[in-house]
């Protein structure tokens, strides 16, 4: 091969080595606020001598900046790579989950530590999967895998007023979105997905992309939908 001939094909594998996927990023913008007030209720016998709290005392009025927590972005359809799964904590303190909202890829481990100074039993109803860790005290912790992609809701039969939600991702593109909505996924394979932006009170919004090597792709929603505007480009 000549030199010339070389400096080509080096040219042209170092032009490929640049096409890692494409780049998808966007903002999820939150209009109004979707989530209603929390309180606690009375502290059960199942406090062992913790003094009673009177019902409503942490009374939460959720702003609409906290709308943002309660996001997932994800791609449904992904293809390339299998995604590889994590082993995360969802800590039970002060009578509530402390994320009410976890985004993991499918195959991965919860665990669920019990940080109070009464009993907790956390359990889920959910087709995706379904389960219940029975009673436990502080210090004690279960730990659950997630098989199957989808949505797990999660509560405690001791505690009515907690509750969380687990979105397990089919691939290893999903995220919660930063405090101001932005999301990111880079090195996604070409090709025609649907992108997932899912939101614990006002569901699921979906859109379709197409991805093309090296392209960079900016995809918009807006929660709720404002059916008198057009729609996100």
């Amino acid at each position: 091969m000549s030199t010339q001939a070389a400096l080509r094909a080096f040219a042209l594998l170092l032009a490929c080595s640049h096409l890692e996927g494409a780049n998808l990023s966007g903002n999820v913008q939150v209009t109004q606020r979707l989530t209603k007030k929390r309180f606690t209720p009375l502290v059960s016998a199942y406090a062992r001598g913790v003094p009673v709290q009177p019902a409503g005392a942490d009374e939460v009025e959720p702003s609409l900046r906290s709308e943002y927590t309660r996001i997932a972005v994800y791609i449904e359809n992904p293809s390339g790579a299998a995604p590889v799964p994590v082993t995360v904590s969802l800590d039970q303190k002060d009578q509530r989950f402390e994320s009410d909202l976890m985004v993991v890829p499918v195959g991965s481990a919860v665990l669920f530590p019990n940080r109070d100074p009464i009993f907790h039993n956390v359990f889920s109803l959910s087709g995706v999967k379904s389960f219940d860790l029975g009673n436990y005290k502080r210090n004690e912790s279960r730990t659950v895998t997630f098989p199957k992609a989808g949505v797990v809701p999660v509560y405690c039969h001791l505690h009515p007023n907690m509750s969380a939600a687990i979105v397990v991702t089919p691939g290893k593109w999903g995220m919660k979105p930063a405090a101001d909505g932005n999301y990111e996924f880079a090195g996604v394979p070409a090709g025609r997905y649907r992108i997932v932006a899912w939101h614990r009170t006002a569901g699921y919004f979906r859109k379709e992309v197409e991805l093309r090597e090296g392209q960079t792709v900016t995809l918009n929603f807006t929660i709720p939908i404002d059916r008198k505007s057009p729609p996100n480009p």
